[in-house]
């Protein structure tokens, strides 16, 4: 593919949005929550770990601890076996342990509503936050980059960034603002039904005609 302008690339991922939007109207984020804290929680479960399967532990999890300070309250172990079929759970449930115990100290029991306050939280960093931040609160602070916007964005040239801080720098300047949060949802809906990790379907892909990568994998 030729070097594409700036003006090009934004006008191009402004169709790639379109389509998106279009195909996905009902994206929106997998993991089952009915309040801030249970989508705190529910995302430190899911690094390295399947939105399903995050939802299967937290159905009853999230009966069992209602606030902040249960998970203070509660034996370290017994949290632990809690989440025990979540990869990398004791680490897991010591993070929440010690996040919610700073909410408790400092924030009244409550998610803060910062990107500062969010990633000074243990087990918190800028992914996290910004899933809570755009799906608790509807507040567009950045993009996130998870194995599938990471993908997307390498095969559709959005950028040349490989880390996830590059890429959301990236993504961030060739979307508007307001965009941000469906923005993610429609990339990860399309890497997980479309665009997979291993035999993407690029011949009944949406975006095949603005995507330098189509049928680059057969």
């Amino acid at each position: 593919m030729p070097r594409e302008s700036h003006a090009n690339r934004r006008a191009r991922a402004t169709e790639i949005f379109g389509i998106l939007a279009r195909t996905y109207p009902d994206a929106h984020c997998e993991l089952v929550f009915s309040n801030p804290l249970e989508l705190l929680v529910a995302t430190i479960l899911s690094a390295q770990c399947s939105d399903k399967q995050v939802n299967l532990v937290t159905a009853e999890l999230f009966r069992k601890y209602r606030a902040a300070a249960d998970y203070v309250a509660a034996d370290p172990d017994v949290l632990a076996a809690d989440i025990r079929r979540i990869g990398l759970f004791r680490n897991k449930a010591k993070n929440i342990q010690a996040c919610c115990r700073v909410l408790v100290e400092r924030h009244g029991g409550e998610v803060p509503r910062t990107l500062d306050e969010l990633t000074a939280l243990a087990g918190v960093g800028r992914k996290t936050a910004n899933v809570v931040l755009g799906n608790a609160f509807a507040t567009n602070v950045g993009v996130v980059v998870d194995t599938h916007v990471q993908r997307l964005h390498g095969r559709l040239r959005l950028g040349s960034g490989t880390t996830p801080e590059k890429i959301e720098r990236e993504l961030m300047e060739l979307f508007p603002r307001d965009e941000w949060a469906m923005l993610s949802h429609r990339l990860i809906w399309h890497g997980r039904r479309r665009c997979r990790a291993r035999n993407p379907d690029c011949a009944h892909c949406e975006l095949r005609e603005l995507c330098p990568s189509a049928f680059a994998f057969a």
